[in-house]
């Protein structure tokens, strides 16, 4: 995945090009910033920094983490005076303190953790974070027509896609589209309040973590 996504860096923010998700996605960039006001917060697998971009101005601070130097390297030319620290490292494994966040953010990550992975994702996230912090993340819902096709199923559930890049490789990607009900089960353990949303071709799932 890593390797995936340094080959597309270059080529990443097109698919904030495609004419059909416009309407969300202003819609999205207009409600994020008041979700994480005068907050810390920790942003994983912040990619090329598009999110980053629409929210960090109203926060206290930002620590932005991602597993691919070419990313990152984007995401720092195009915030180059934001109040956020660029971070290279695993979201397995965190390197920030513990309790050191009142927020976080992962925007389109949740589609590519294994659905054997997702409580120990979670449960390393939130020893990051103080009682109360507010979480959200964004990620795509499956449109036919819009969103790159199934390829496989593996036997734990997981689906992938193939996708090919400017240069000619081709590869095969996870990218899971978990239902309403399956993402609040998720968090149900961890959460005191919990919401889902969803517009015609993304949906974000927020809460506050749990005492």
């Amino acid at each position: 995945m890593q390797d995936y996504y340094a080959a597309r860096a270059a080529e990443y923010d097109r698919i904030y090009a495609k004419p059909e998700r416009q309407p969300d996605l202003r819609d999205m960039e207009a409600w994020l910033p008041g979700v994480f006001a005068d907050r810390q917060v920790l942003e994983v697998a912040c990619g090329t920094g598009y999110w980053t971009q629409f929210y960090a101005p109203a926060t206290a601070g930002v620590v932005a983490l991602d597993g691919a130097v070419e990313t990152l390297r984007i995401a720092e030319r195009r915030l180059p005076d934001a109040p956020v620290r660029w971070l290279q490292g695993d979201a397995y494994s965190l390197p920030v303190a513990d309790r050191a966040f009142d927020g976080a953010f992962a925007g389109f990550w949740w589609s590519h953790i294994p659905l054997e992975r997702i409580d120990a994702f979670l449960q390393g996230l939130h020893r990051t974070l103080k009682p109360g912090a507010r979480v959200v993340f964004i990620d795509n819902l499956y449109v036919p027509g819009s969103s790159t096709p199934i390829a496989e199923q593996d036997s734990a559930g997981n689906t992938w896609q193939l996708r090919r890049l400017d240069d000619g490789s081709t590869h095969r990607v996870l990218k899971n589209f978990p239902s309403r009900e399956a993402l609040l089960a998720a968090v149900a353990p961890h959460a005191r309040i919990s919401d889902y949303r969803a517009w015609t071709h993304f949906w974000a799932l927020s809460y506050s973590l749990a005492g």
